[in-house]
């Protein structure tokens, strides 16, 4: 097995430079650079992790905190921050803390015994204090989907009353009046700040918000089935439905069908999310773009650019504005 000796040797540069190329020290040229990892892949030298890690007090690993492993958002949210880590040769350690703020301080810890150089951390659960205290310890933390004025440069978030703001509007400039609303659990942040937008586009329009249009979900497609079916067993007329995420959008639609109900003719549906899947729906679901993966690449190379200090990364944007996407679940109201 090649040694690092042989490389150094290979390469016609010192011990040091060849150090400082594998723990990615951005002080050495490109042709440099170049030369030691032509000679690594000759000699088939594989640099020892562990010695790396105790050499550079780096272990060259982000731990990544999130809500769930499933569904398209955090799916979306995690392939991002993976691939912009694994192209600048960091890895990416996943931990889930299930909406639940012991289980998010549990995985917390765990990242922070794994060694690991910064903290991206989706956490719905924990408190902003919990949060501010957690960026006071030996650890870089950033925040994405979230704002916290205290740790403002280090939040990537979205406005989430602006979206729920423009969902309702789509259903109300097609003359729709009678405008139901399925919201996620209202514990979360994001929830009850996108319920908060509906009702200030009701309010614009001198509606008044009923309860009886109203259901609190789970942000899953069983949830969107199931609040469906209670609003339409509350005998109160509506004719658009809004939801607070396309997984919950595509549960209503199915059920809408089941029913014997015609999206959208009969019912227009707006989701939020834009989600791979909402554009292939039928019908094409009009939806907000919560643009999680632009949040999501944001918090990586603001960590390559302020933990390891990789100058080529780009100045990253902290807010990123919803905007409406237009598809087929909205029809114009038959007067």
């Amino acid at each position: 097995m090649a040694t690092i000796y042989e490389v150094s040797k290979a390469a016609g540069v010192s011990l040091a430079t060849v150090s400082r190329v594998m723990n990615g020290n951005t002080k050495v040229s490109d042709k440099t650079r170049d030369k030691v990892l032509s000679a690594m892949a000759e000699l088939g030298y594989k640099p020892n992790a562990i010695a790396q890690s105790l050499a550079s007090n780096r272990s060259n690993s982000v731990g990544l905190l999130v809500s769930e492993l499933h569904g398209s958002f955090f799916g979306d949210m995690m392939s991002t921050i993976e691939t912009t880590l694994r192209n600048a040769g960091k890895h990416a350690i996943i931990a889930a803390g299930h909406s639940d703020a012991e289980k998010e301080q549990q995985a917390i810890e765990f990242l922070l015994d794994r060694r690991c150089d910064a903290l991206i951390v989706h956490a719905e659960a924990v408190s902003d204090e919990y949060l501010i205290e957690l960026s006071k310890r030996d650890i870089e933390l950033v925040i994405v989907n979230r704002h916290i004025p205290e740790l403002a440069e280090r939040c990537f978030y979205t406005d989430n009353e602006l979206g729920g703001y423009l969902a309702t509007k789509a259903a109300l400039n097609a003359g729709h009046k009678q405008v139901a609303y399925i919201s996620g659990p209202l514990f979360k942040l994001d929830a009850k700040q996108r319920l908060a937008g509906h009702k200030k586009a009701l309010a614009e329009q001198g509606i008044d918000f009923k309860p009886s249009l109203f259901f609190e979900g789970g942000y899953h497609e069983t949830d969107g089935s199931a609040a469906l079916n209670h609003i339409i067993a509350s005998g109160v007329d509506f004719t658009a439905l809004v939801c607070a995420n396309d997984e919950m959008a595509s549960g209503a639609m199915t059920a809408a069908r089941e029913a014997g109900i015609k999206v959208p003719s009969e019912l227009s549906i707006v989701g939020f999310d834009d989600v791979l899947f909402a554009k292939y729906l039928y019908p094409k679901l009009t939806t907000i773009d919560n643009p999680i993966r632009k949040m999501g690449e944001a918090a990586a190379r603001w960590v390559l650019k302020h933990v390891y200090k990789d100058k080529k990364q780009p100045e990253v944007d902290n807010l990123f504005p919803p905007t409406l996407i237009t598809r087929d679940s909205v029809s114009a109201l038959k007067r």
